[in-house]
């Protein structure tokens, strides 16, 4: 299902450093998403110090489960019309800007999927929201449920925590690859800028992804993807406007922030790997009668980001545990899932090596 945006004066950015570095820690976390930066992975994960690498996986789930928010705070940085820092020190100058309840709404992302795009009560101040919070963040771990609970705990102390934690990634390692790959963004960036400028607004998004179109009679973008949402970008709280934003670590995803009272922005990839050809035709024709099913597709765009369990499955997507269980059943035939155990729960996952050999098409579409 696409998500929309109500058209009003969109800019093609330079991009944000902190964006960047959000999407190149998730290329860490999650390689098998980025087969052409295997390399840099290996070599920058074999680079960091136990200390780092610990505090890391602490706090993954801002970048390997969702693309959180945080990394992006001039979208929601009230009266900031949209302008980004030149550095990740001016970005997180940023952050700190934003008020306890949005970062800590964007922080828990993973914990709100299914109202992301409506809002909810913040967990700091409701009960049933906060037991719901942390109630998801056991499911993915003992860390994850630490973290989530001091954050709800001491927001302040958390907020220090999280931006010590990105100022040493950006002096261990992403100072230097932002040197490396900021001459191609910002050149990228003066070309849609440029494409927009002359050949107007539809022009430009086609340049961005072909999965953007432009529906000029209604005033709406829709961007091509299997999830579904919405937003405005005529807020005057955060600068009317829809921001456009190239990344060199972000293929095959194409990510579109929008939450309610955030400026719109499009974080879209520049360039592609070559992939290897698909397997054999049995094994190709065996999978492709596995995601036959729509459901099936969508609950691949799920599992592909993280592990869920059935009922968290279930949940998001409005049916039944035995039906979601079926489903799950024919994936994992197919040899598409994996599942593991972790205490009480059982966690499902995409086998995206698996789904890479499909061909990119596919990836990309179930990575967008």
């Amino acid at each position: 299902m696409p998500s929309r945006c109500v058209r009003a004066p969109a800019s093609s950015s330079r991009s944000p450093p902190l964006a960047e570095l959000g999407v190149a820690l998730h290329a860490l976390a999650e390689p098998g998403h980025h087969p052409g930066l295997h390399g840099w992975a290996t070599a920058t994960a074999a680079g960091l110090k136990p200390d780092l690498a610990d505090r890391l996986h602490d706090a993954d789930f801002l970048w390997r489960t969702t693309f959180s928010d945080v990394f992006m705070p001039f979208a929601g940085v009230p009266g900031g019309a949209g302008r980004t820092g030149a550095t990740v020190a001016e970005e997180l100058d940023l952050l700190d800007r934003l008020d306890d309840e949005r970062f800590v709404a964007s922080a828990l992302e993973f914990t709100c999927a299914s109202t992301y795009g409506t809002g909810s009560p913040s967990p700091l101040t409701d009960p049933a929201r906060r037991e719901r919070a942390l109630d998801l963040a056991a499911t993915r771990g003992p860390r994850q449920l630490d973290f989530t609970r001091r954050l709800l705990d001491d927001p302040v102390s958390m907020r220090a925590w999280v931006r010590r934690l990105l100022e040493d990634c950006d002096e261990a390692f992403f100072a230097d690859t932002w040197r490396r790959v900021a001459p191609q963004l910002a050149s990228d960036a003066r070309h849609k800028t440029d494409v927009l400028r002359r050949k107007g607004l539809a022009e430009a998004l086609h340049a961005v992804s072909p999965a953007l179109t432009l529906d000029d009679a209604q005033g709406r973008i829709s961007a091509d993807k299997l999830a579904d949402g919405r937003t405005t970008a005529v807020d005057p709280a955060v600068g009317a406007g829809l921001t456009l934003v190239p990344s060199s670590f972000g293929w095959p995803h194409l990510m579109v922030l929008h939450a309610p009272g955030w400026r719109p922005v499009v974080h879209y990839p520049v360039g592609a790997p070559d992939l290897p050809g698909p397997a054999s035709v049995e094994l190709l024709t065996r999978r492709m009668e596995a995601l036959a099913h729509p459901l099936r597709m969508r609950l691949c765009r799920n599992l592909a980001r993280a592990a869920y369990t059935t009922s968290e499955l279930a949940d998001g997507f409005g049916i039944t545990a035995p039906e979601v269980s079926r489903h799950l059943s024919v994936l994992k035939k197919a040899g598409l899932i994996s599942t593991r155990r972790r205490g009480r729960y059982v966690l499902h996952q995409l086998d995206v090596t698996a789904v890479a050999r499909l061909g990119s098409d596919f990836l990309e579409t179930v990575l967008r």
